[in-house]
């Protein structure tokens, strides 16, 4: 299958790039890891630029701060953003909460967040693993009783990325212990300044303040936190994870990793000659410039069974663990042809080869193959849900 854009949104692409190149410093290009209070105050600022052009949203309705724009308009975008490494604070609201509150939200739940998901004034965190539910999601313990016109939350989650920056978050939690796990599941929003949240920060491999965990002590909400019927949110938590797995951004940041990968090779000298002038070298570049054209094209199907009103599943998960078991791969052999130059951090500039982001990729795609799913489970739903073949 090949995939066209129309002139339209070729221009679309075009426009987008020059402002890109207006607004972005020469540097930019990170794996927006940096958590330091100038990058997020930037990243914020980068933000608001793009929704006064309602580019933060572009496929969404007017009224609700979109554009009108279609689903390959949003594709173009986040393709574009990632390859130049454009920093988006939140962008979990962005990409997955509000698809999903368009299609179980109630319309009261719609003018309440989705206006401020494409502002860009409000960001969003997850909260949906817990210490002992990771991969077995739907064995979650987070209480959510339902008390009058209200929900009391008890519980923890954990692994919550921006979770003490933002003022809104999505939780799971269960209503009912004695349901089936998948059944007795509540899918719910409401903001993090309410009372009895707090929140603790987890530092990565890398030395990165990105996860936090979160505790929920007697935490009251509102009945109209609830999205969609109770019980039933497991769907809701669902549909929202498709919408996550199945972004462009992986195929792009791939593609601009390789990019600079390959010019060093051109450009650094070993043995009399270029390392891109070695065999090894020259075969593993050619490889991973070809998995990372399919992991492009992974996407766009993705994209395109959206363009069409349909929601992703398998196609999704077949996405997600392409793109987070490409960037290892691609993470590995940038630090293997740099040798020793591989292991030195930002911190050491004199010493880092590329301002150390290949030893940075190696340490944080390692948790890419865990999070939003492992990549046993997305060969799980793929041999189920895709192939047909039954659950063992």
């Amino acid at each position: 299958m090949e995939f066209v854009f129309t002139p339209e949104q070729e221009d679309f692409r075009q426009e987008l790039r020059q402002f890109l190149q207006a607004e972005l410093p020469a540097d930019a290009g990170g794996d927006g890891d940096e958590e330091t209070a100038e990058a997020w105050e930037f990243s914020k600022q980068f933000q608001k630029k793009l929704a006064a052009r309602g580019w933060l949203v572009p496929q969404w309705p007017k009224q609700y701060g979109g554009a009108d724009m279609g689903i390959l308009e949003q594709l173009i975008l986040q393709e574009e953003m990632a390859y130049r490494g454009a920093p988006i604070p939140g962008s979990s609201g962005i990409r997955m909460l509000g698809p999903v509150l368009m299609l179980y939200g109630t319309e009261e739940q719609k003018r309440e967040h989705l206006p401020g998901i494409a502002s860009g004034d409000v960001i969003w965190c997850q909260g949906y693993s817990e210490p002992g539910s990771g991969s077995d999601l739907a064995s979650l313990q987070t209480r959510a009783v339902r008390d009058g016109d209200e929900y009391v939350i008890n519980g923890q989650k954990i692994w919550t990325s921006n979770a003490d920056l933002a003022g809104r978050t999505v939780l799971l939690g269960r209503p009912d212990p004695g349901a089936p796990k998948h059944r007795g599941i509540s899918f719910f929003v409401f903001p993090m300044k309410t009372p009895g949240i707090s929140v603790q920060p987890l530092i990565n491999l890398a030395g990165i303040h990105g996860f936090n965990q979160t505790f929920y002590d007697n935490v009251r909400v509102p009945v109209k936190s609830l999205v969609g019927e109770e019980n039933r949110g497991w769907y809701v938590g669902a549909a929202l994870l498709d919408f996550e797995r199945s972004n462009i951004s992986g195929a792009a940041i791939a593609k601009r990793s390789l990019e600079q990968l390959t010019q060093y090779c051109r450009e650094t000298k070993s043995n009399g000659g270029s390392l891109f002038s070695q065999p090894l070298v020259r075969n593993e570049l050619a490889e991973l410039a070809i998995e990372t054209e399919v992991g492009r094209l992974l996407s766009y199907r993705v994209a395109s069974i959206q363009a069409r009103g349909q929601i992703p599943n398998k196609e999704a998960s077949m996405a997600k663990l392409y793109h987070s078991e490409l960037a290892q791969r691609l993470a590995g052999t940038g630090v293997q042809i740099m040798g020793l130059y591989g292991q030195v951090r930002p911190e050491s500039p004199r010493w880092a080869r590329l301002r150390g982001q290949f030893t940075m990729r190696y340490m944080t795609s390692v948790s890419g193959t865990i999070a939003t799913g492992t990549s046993e489970i997305q060969r799980n739903i793929i041999a189920t849900r895709g192939l047909g073949l039954p659950r063992g």
